[in-house]
């Protein structure tokens, strides 16, 4: 699944964004989840819940989703 997601606040945390795309539940989630599964901020593995993402940022979650984050600008 590809999505796009437009920032109304300078940045979105890497938790926020899993819940928001409904990957995970609750934010309380994410660090099991992170550590079970393989997240990708820009190609690069991450494990940090607290990650801030900025519009140009690209997530994926090998096999369910890819996200990409833009300014409300973009929009």
């Amino acid at each position: 699944m590809k999505s796009d997601i437009y920032l109304e606040t300078p940045y979105m945390m890497l938790q926020q964004v899993l819940k928001s795309e409904t990957i995970i539940n609750s934010g309380g989630e994410a660090k099991w989840f992170l550590r079970e599964n393989e997240v990708l901020v820009n190609g690069e593995l991450e494990d940090r819940r607290g990650r801030k993402l900025y519009p140009g940022d690209v997530i994926e979650v090998p096999g369910i989703a890819i996200i990409t984050m833009h300014s409300m600008d973009e929009k």
